[in-house]
């Protein structure tokens, strides 16, 4: 019997879970699913273009303007807008810390109509002070029709 018990659990818990496709969802258009693919790349080449010109107020307009927005780094959680700010203010302090960024290898994955997630690679080009690089993943909704960052996973 308990040796039932737990396939049968297993079974029963991946029936009640949605099915997860590495597509964008199947539910969309093509249409659709180009448009949110473009929305986007738009949003984050906009955050590439005010990184790059220094502009880290700017950049941060890619985020959710909410508490609830959470970015996760190297210095662990951080929750909020404002904090999230903040905290690239303080690491990247001028231009020349900022350096020039790159986004690459990105592949999104639609989550539903409004939400997807975005995987990818950045990488700093910093002369002065050494370049950085790393892999993200984040997490995208549509709020009042624009796509906007609600969680963001970079190391």
């Amino acid at each position: 019997m308990k040796r039932l018990l737990l396939p049968l659990l297993l079974a029963s818990v991946s029936a009640a879970l949605p099915a997860c496709s590495p597509r964008l969802s199947a539910s969309l258009t093509p249409a659709a699913q180009a448009a949110a693919r473009q929305d986007i790349l738009a949003v984050l080449s906009t955050q590439t273009a005010a990184w790059n010109r220094g502009d880290v107020a700017g950049f941060m307009q890619g985020y959710w303007q909410n508490d609830s927005l959470v970015f996760i780094g190297k210095s662990g959680l951080t929750y909020g807008w404002q904090p999230t700010l903040d905290n690239y203010r303080r690491s990247y302090p001028n231009p020349a810390a900022m350096g020039q960024l790159d986004f690459s290898k990105l592949q999104i994955h639609s989550l539903g109509p409004d939400a997807a997630q975005v995987i990818g690679r950045w990488h700093l080009a910093r002369p002065a002070a050494g370049d950085l690089q790393g892999h993200f993943l984040l997490v995208m909704r549509r709020v009042a029709g624009k796509w906007v960052v609600v969680a963001d996973h970079s190391s």
